[in-house]
């Protein structure tokens, strides 16, 4: 899915990160993910959906979603995945129970070949997570997520019941041009990702984690404002 200055206050969000209205505006249309979904299940999005999703920004552009964590569970396997995934970026949310505020950045970087993501979760008397991840249109399913360190996952998108649901297809490993499969027995489980649309400019997303054999490991339910 970063450090912030010591000055910040702890249980803040640093205001530098908020992008300024005109580097916000997306310049094209974007038709990646409506291409990845095809016409039909396309259609079957609320309009809402299909613009956050149709937006193609130009180098140096940002778009900014603001909002709330309203809930975060991790199990103690969750727990202890969350800790030991630190080691590549830390992609997993890191405290169970944690709420309030939260960024979600977007801006695009063809060095990356695709989109990049940076959620800031905040933690009160703790600096906030910062969780980066670039969405690559490239793969066996035409799009996956990059978490760094060579660690990536497959992913294939859906529409059900106008929600937008990103699924692990596969985990992978990246080394120089070698693409290297995760067998499932050492992979963390199914992620399962979904982006709903509540009306009046609002939207929710949330994360699950699930394993075959220790169930759900991580659940996260947040809501965001459009930009």
């Amino acid at each position: 899915m970063s450090a912030f200055p010591q000055s910040s206050p702890p249980d803040a969000l640093p205001n530098a990160l908020v992008a300024s209205p005109d580097r916000q505006a997306a310049t094209v249309e974007d038709i990646r993910f409506r291409a990845l979904l095809g016409e039909e299940a396309w259609a079957q999005l609320p309009e809402a959906v299909r613009r956050r999703f149709s937006k193609r920004l130009a180098p140096g552009q940002t778009i900014v979603y603001s909002g709330e964590v309203e809930a975060t569970s991790l199990s103690w396997a969750g727990r202890l995945l969350s800790f030991l995934a630190r080691a590549i970026g830390a992609p997993l949310p890191l405290t169970n129970g944690a709420t309030g505020p939260a960024l979600v950045i977007v801006s695009e970087d063809e060095r990356l070949g695709g989109q990049c993501w940076l959620r800031i979760y905040n933690r009160p008397g703790r600096f906030p997570q910062a969780i980066h991840s670039a969405k690559r249109f490239r793969g066996p399913t035409g799009l996956e997520e990059y978490v760094g360190r060579g660690i990536g996952m497959e992913l294939r998108v859906t529409v059900e019941g106008e929600v937008l649901v990103f699924r692990s297809a596969r985990y992978f490993l990246a080394l120089g041009n070698w693409r290297l499969p995760i067998p499932r027995l050492f992979s963390p489980g199914q992620m399962t990702i979904e982006h709903r649309d509540l009306g009046a400019g609002s939207f929710a997303f949330s994360l699950e984690l699930t394993n075959a054999v220790l169930g759900r490991l991580v659940w996260q339910l947040a809501r965001f404002r459009d930009a």
